[in-house]
């Protein structure tokens, strides 16, 4: 019986961010594997990220610390969901979304994205739900 295996992989949150997403959130890479990746992003406390859609990938994400919102649309169905710890959304493919964190700490969340993250095309700006207070995409 011949299975393909690769490599045990670990690793540790990096310290500083390695760049900045498309939304304009602090992006630090972690491990990603053959059917998706994993991140941690923050958006800076009372800031508004830039709303954006992706082309091929769908996430998950994991709220970890902070407060806020994030708004998701497809077609004509949109909700507003509270993000905070403990909270778990998913952005299905074509989903236009956009997000705000409230209060004094950064709203600090991990994203799953499958297949894994392609590259710099894979998010394009959207008209959103709230003028966005971070800089252009990076």
């Amino acid at each position: 019986m011949s299975e393909l295996m690769s490599d045990f992989r670990t690793t540790r949150l990096p310290v500083r961010p390695v760049g900045i997403a498309p939304d304009g959130t602090d992006v630090r890479t972690l491990l990603e594997l053959k059917g998706g990746s994993v991140a941690h992003f923050e958006l800076a406390a009372g800031r508004t990220s830039i709303a954006v859609a992706h082309r091929t990938v769908e996430e998950i994400w994991f709220f970890l610390a902070g407060r806020g919102e994030m708004w998701r649309k497809q077609g004509d169905r949109e909700e507003i969901v509270a993000a905070e710890a403990g909270v778990c959304v998913t952005i299905p493919l074509g989903t236009r979304f956009q997000f705000r964190s409230f209060g004094d700490e950064p709203l600090a969340f991990v994203v799953v994205t499958m297949p894994p993250w392609p590259g710099s095309d894979e998010a394009y700006e959207v008209e959103g739900k709230w003028e966005p207070t971070v800089g252009n995409r990076a």
